[in-house]
């Protein structure tokens, strides 16, 4: 038993950071992309990477914007985010992306779906381990979110800073939720919107 033990913790801990290590995709992409948008005749997924479009520079640029380093477990240069995009016949009509998020009690994934300028129109937790998981989970505080965008994120006087925390003891996944969905925003910003947001960014959202 004594080396049984050993081994045990040393899977764990080596499977836990794959898992961390991975990028966030859908669960279920043709119903989750059909639910999120009900007219959608179609959809394109893309792999990108800070590694390939930019490498360290391009981490150094987002974790600026950020305002916060990215963990070298969950945010290295090689996760791959996984873009949905989202067509009605031949159009564009909005796009789904998911970030991974350390949270308190372990991994955060953070959902949104943006139309093509980027402004959220759903927003939900693919995983979330907090006791208050229910508390965020509900509508009445992912709801909050819809109609921002990373204009709003940048700025100190948007409706950000007044969306309350929904739990009682679980603020650290409160802070969590407010930096993967910023995070996710930025990476869909220089990823696929050529950096459309970053005069807001410069100007402090204005």
């Amino acid at each position: 038993m004594a080396r049984i033990i050993p081994i045990f913790l040393f899977l764990c801990t080596f499977y836990g950071d794959s898992l961390a290590a991975v990028g966030c995709e859908l669960n279920d992409p043709d119903r989750d992309v059909k639910r999120l948008f009900p007219e959608s005749t179609g959809y394109r997924t893309d792999f990108i990477t800070l590694k390939e479009r930019g490498g360290e520079a391009l981490q150094k640029e987002v974790e600026g914007k950020l305002g916060s380093k990215f963990d070298p477990i969950y945010e290295s240069l090689d996760v791959p985010y996984a873009y949905y995009t989202i067509l009605k016949d031949k159009q564009v009509i909005g796009y789904v992306h998911g970030v991974n998020q350390k949270g308190k009690y372990g991994g955060l994934q953070l959902i949104l779906a943006t139309d093509p300028a980027g402004k959220i129109v759903g927003f939900y937790y693919q995983r979330i381990s907090s006791p208050e998981s229910q508390k965020f989970k509900q509508k009445a505080f992912t709801g909050k979110f819809i109609g921002l965008s990373l204009a709003d994120f940048y700025a100190k006087d948007s409706r950000v800073p007044k969306i309350a925390d929904p739990s009682r003891n679980s603020s650290e996944d409160f802070k969590a939720t407010l930096r993967g969905i910023k995070k996710n925003l930025i990476l869909l910003d220089e990823f696929l919107l050529a950096g459309k947001h970053d005069k807001h960014y410069q100007t402090g959202g204005k």
